[in-house]
């Protein structure tokens, strides 16, 4: 049986370097999309069921294009048609989101299609966008790589995601303070640092996804079948059948794995979740003393969460390749919990500083825990897969990242209002207890054991 070769750090750097822009884009979401709802006129309680839009299409779009991905064979070869057709409409939805209100005639704001619905709507179109490209990108290092280079490929990758979430979340702060783009706008419209922001993340976020494309050459048909990717099974005739039923089969008879990594999925991103909601409503509150979008305190709250949000994402940057080694010596269950640990710190320290100057170590522990979720659960789960099933189990893995988001949304803007009395910041403090939770779950997970490459 032919096995796939290894790859030097060049080339693994080139499959993943797409994410560095997916990143990007998602950073510029995650910090600044709160903050733009509420500046088109949703309250704070509303938020969580805005930010709804994002998992929920996550959730249908994940494990279809997974499905399909693992099937499709073009000129442009298996995972990368569905780069580029998802890099291609993020951009678009990136441009379009800080400026809802050109869809609205003047005078129009009390319609049915309000900005805040309007935003809403580019919040999932963005998503789910972002949804068709990074989900081929997990499935394409499972493809190349083989098991033992996986925590290297998908560490490599964090690193990447590091890169693109510092800059994506410093990038309003840049755009007022080196540029001199106002930071403040009229009521109801969104600032300049933010708009050129985020057309500035529609150009990098493409430019980084076609350097993969262009630098990356995936195995034909032939040679997956080589290296028993496709279970013997011809792409013709897969293509002929069910494609929902096949998903729905996945689902039930996922391995076991993914179940117990999944449990730890779900307490780590209800936690992930309620920091990106609540940070600025938080803040805003916790240290600048308003709950007024429109006002200038408001603003700085939004520009530090941004500022905030880059340190945590250095920090994983820069732990990401710290992991490899470290998860080789403590193996990677224990390396997880650990960083989980460090994160759920971090996020209940946010509850109990108000100086933003002491918040770097809080980002510091966040930002570990945010290196290890994102590279720890995929690298233990990659070597129990099917390889003929890689891009769709990775679909269905992201039910265990979507489904703790819908459920906070669901619940946790209720609590905010009527447990919390409105005050944003006790959502922080929640966070950090899930992923303390999250650190106790690990300990159901039985992985393999990592290989020396």
């Amino acid at each position: 049986m032919k096995t796939k070769p290894f790859l030097s750090f060049w080339q693994i750097w080139n499959l993943t370097f797409g994410f560095l822009g997916i990143q990007f884009g998602f950073a510029l979401q995650n910090a600044n999309s709160s903050r733009i709802l509420q500046i088109y006129g949703a309250d704070v309680e509303q938020l969580s069921l805005f930010w709804l839009a994002a998992p929920l299409t996550g959730m249908i779009i994940q494990p279809i294009i997974g499905h399909y991905s693992d099937r499709t064979w073009c000129r442009l070869g298996r995972r990368r048609p569905f780069f580029l057709v998802g890099a291609i409409c993020t951009a678009i939805a990136l441009i379009l989101m800080p400026n809802a209100g050109i869809f609205l005639s003047p005078g129009t704001e009390s319609a049915i299609l309000s900005p805040v619905l309007i935003g809403a709507g580019m919040l999932m179109i963005m998503d789910a966008s972002i949804n068709v490209t990074m989900e081929p990108f997990r499935a394409l290092v499972g493809d190349m790589l083989p098991d033992e280079q996986h925590t290297t490929g998908f560490s490599i990758q964090t690193f990447l995601i590091g890169i693109g979430a510092v800059v994506g979340s410093l990038l309003p702060s840049i755009m007022n303070k080196v540029f001199g783009l106002s930071n403040t706008a009229l009521a109801g419209e969104v600032a300049d640092n933010v708009k050129y922001s985020f057309y500035i993340g529609a150009f990098i976020l493409l430019a980084c996804v076609l350097w993969t494309i262009i630098r990356t050459k995936e195995y034909s048909p032939e040679e997956m079948a080589e290296f028993r990717l496709s279970g013997g099974e011809s792409v013709e005739k897969r293509n002929m059948s069910n494609g929902f039923m096949e998903i729905l089969h996945d689902i039930f008879h996922m391995p076991g794995i993914m179940l117990r990594l999944g449990l730890c999925q779900f307490f780590a991103w209800f936690a992930l979740y309620s920091m990106w909601v609540y940070s600025t409503p938080a803040l805003a509150e916790h240290v600048y003393g308003t709950t007024d979008p429109s006002s200038v305190e408001y603003a700085m709250a939004g520009d530090k969460v941004g500022e905030l949000f880059s340190i945590y994402n250095f920090v994983a940057m820069l732990f990401a390749l710290a992991l490899i080694p470290i998860a080789r010596y403590l193996g990677r269950k224990v390396t997880h919990a650990v960083c989980l640990c460090l994160g759920g710190l971090g996020l209940v320290s946010l509850y109990l500083l108000e100086d933003t100057g002491l918040m770097v170590f809080s980002m510091i522990g966040i930002g570990i825990a945010w290196a290890s979720i994102l590279a720890m659960p995929y690298a233990i789960l990659s070597d129990s897969l099917p390889m003929d099933k890689m891009g769709t189990y990775m679909g269905i893995f992201n039910f265990f990242i979507t489904i703790p988001q819908i459920v906070n949304g669901i619940i946790h803007g209720w609590i905010v209002r009527n447990v919390y009395q409105g005050h944003a910041v006790f959502a922080l403090l929640t966070g950090g207890i899930f992923l303390f939770l999250a650190a106790a779950s690990v300990c159901l997970v039985k992985e393999k054991r990592l290989a020396r490459p």
